[in-house]
């Protein structure tokens, strides 16, 4: 978990030097490209849209996503470049999250003046809806971050 969150923080880090420097008003494309980059440069094991499959309980794909960015194996980062962060973006990120089995995403959002980052964390050992539900509220409320840009 402590490497986890020690890859979360150099994104942020990354991030938000790329927002301080690019500033808000580009495309999504422009701020992936600026943090797949800089990551890379870093050494980060980085994939950059990477098709995430969706499968019913008996095991027949029914669907697919494109996730934005997938660090180390074991962080999905979701980037919008939008006035702010909107439910459906949150949605978004957690079906990704759903879909790869991977636990922990970033969602991140270059669109505003202010720099917005939210962390959220699905438990894939947790069976119950209610369960998953708590630990997401728990990890937004923990992680969620504005800064001025």
């Amino acid at each position: 978990m402590k490497d986890v969150m020690a890859l979360c923080d150099v994104v942020r880090e990354t991030a938000y030097a790329i927002h301080k420097y690019h500033a808000h008003g580009h495309l999504e494309k422009v701020y992936e490209n600026a943090l797949v980059h800089r990551l890379r440069k870093a050494g980060f094991n980085v994939k950059q849209q990477c098709p995430l499959h969706v499968y019913d309980e008996d095991g027949t794909e029914i669907g697919d996503y494109i996730a934005d960015i997938i660090v180390e194996d074991c962080l999905i980062i979701e980037l919008k470049a939008s006035k702010t962060i909107a439910s459906e973006h949150k949605a978004q990120l957690l079906g990704y999250l759903r879909a790869s089995g991977i636990e922990h995403g970033l969602l991140i959002n270059f669109g505003s003046y202010k720099f917005q980052i939210q962390k959220y964390v699905l438990s894939a050992s947790e069976s119950s809806l209610a369960g998953r539900i708590s630990s997401f509220l728990v990890s937004f409320f923990v992680f969620s971050a504005f800064f001025r840009g």
